[in-house]
């Protein structure tokens, strides 16, 4: 297990963002795990820009491979009164591998209250729950997991999910890092047949300005829509211990075969 915050204290800052090495426990296949790819980035927003108010949605764009060695650099588009656009790179020596773009906005004051979003449908785990912990030298060997075995559909993932290292991080970097944990529900169409997936793009909405849990669960959702020629678009969401919802994401993922 590599935490996160370990990742960026050993960085070499630069007038840009800074640079950093991918252990090998957060790869996957040929590639860093997206979740903690799009958490490096959004450390360099952090970063680039002083007194940003709380981060709303992040668009991110899978676009190829990273490993070794990345550099992540963030440029601000506009800041205005009230919202600031900052766009996050993270490159290897592959290419480009992930662009970001983060949208922070101030609170406003509005005559318009309104909140339908679904609560967490499960509790999370008890403290002697029976947990998962991925295999040393993978990804999910950062994580702990818990499964209800709840009734679900025949593409669709529900889990309590946390980062074994999550001291000294941002909330919202955490929340970037864990919020990828699960895999494409396509997956399990797949994987009987051993067919390869990857994740394309990544659109996440954030539903509260200070995220906060206990004990660091949050519960993961996944669900595909559709899933042929190729391609699956995806829902997402993340609520916290209380069942109170965290944030809303959509995903589009390739299917190899």
């Amino acid at each position: 297990m590599t935490p996160i915050a370990d990742i960026l204290a050993a960085a070499e800052p630069s007038d840009t963002g800074f640079r950093a090495a991918i252990p090998a426990d957060w790869m996957q296949g040929r590639t860093a795990y997206g979740g903690l790819s799009a958490a490096l980035a959004l450390q360099a927003a952090l970063d680039c820009e002083p007194d940003l108010p709380p981060l709303r949605s992040a668009q991110v764009a899978f676009i190829g491979p990273l490993a070794g060695e990345v550099t992540v650099t963030a440029t601000k588009l506009r800041r205005g009164r009230n919202a600031a656009f900052l766009q996050s790179d993270v490159t290897s020596e592959a290419g480009l591998g992930l662009r970001a773009t983060f949208v922070f906005m101030a609170e406003l004051p509005s005559v318009i209250v309104h909140d339908e979003a679904r609560r967490g449908p499960i509790a999370p785990p008890a403290p002697n729950a029976e947990l998962y912990t991925g295999p040393e030298g993978f990804f999910t060997g950062n994580f702990n997991f818990w499964d209800s075995k709840a009734d679900l559909g025949p593409a669709e993932w529900l889990r309590w999910a946390r980062l074994r290292g999550r001291e000294g991080l941002h909330p919202m970097v955490e929340l970037m890092a864990i919020g990828d944990g699960l895999p494409p529900g396509a997956f399990k169409l797949a994987a009987q047949r051993q067919t390869p997936l990857s994740s394309l793009n990544w659109q996440i909405n954030f539903l509260t300005p200070e995220p906060a849990t206990q004990d660091g669960w949050w519960l993961l959702h996944a669900r595909a829509d559709t899933a042929h020629h190729g391609y699956s678009s995806q829902r997402m969401s993340i609520w916290n211990a209380a069942g109170e919802p965290v944030a809303e994401a959509m995903q589009g993922v390739a299917i190899f075969g």
